[in-house]
């Protein structure tokens, strides 16, 4: 497992640090601060998409369980699992609206 999580890691560090080098040199900053707004709302919409995605795939799967392991109740359970994807898709869009926000500032 960890094996696998280190290049992951790794990439997923070049991924979001190389555009903002690559951006660096046309940048004016102002305030005199660092200037962690691009790097930060990157890493909240990663989250975001990233937890939100395994927390959907989970939702699903666990919805496709109940219903095979219970037919007649397919319809009360794909009515609740849709409820459930759309609240956890729900917090994904408001987590790139904070990330919009973090990237204004």
């Amino acid at each position: 497992m960890l094996k696998k999580l280190v290049p992951a890691g790794a990439l997923t560090a070049l991924a979001l640090l190389l555009p903002n080098l690559a951006l660096a040199e046309g940048a004016v900053s102002t305030g005199g601060g660092v200037g962690w707004g691009h790097f930060s709302a990157a890493i909240a919409i990663g989250f975001a998409a990233a937890f939100g995605a395994l927390a959907q795939g989970r939702a699903a799967s666990a919805a496709c369980d109940g219903m095979a392991r219970n037919p007649g109740a397919a319809g009360q359970i794909r009515g609740i699992a849709f409820l459930g994807l759309v609240l956890i898709e729900s917090l994904v869009i408001y987590a790139l609206v904070i990330a919009f926000l973090i990237y204004g500032k």
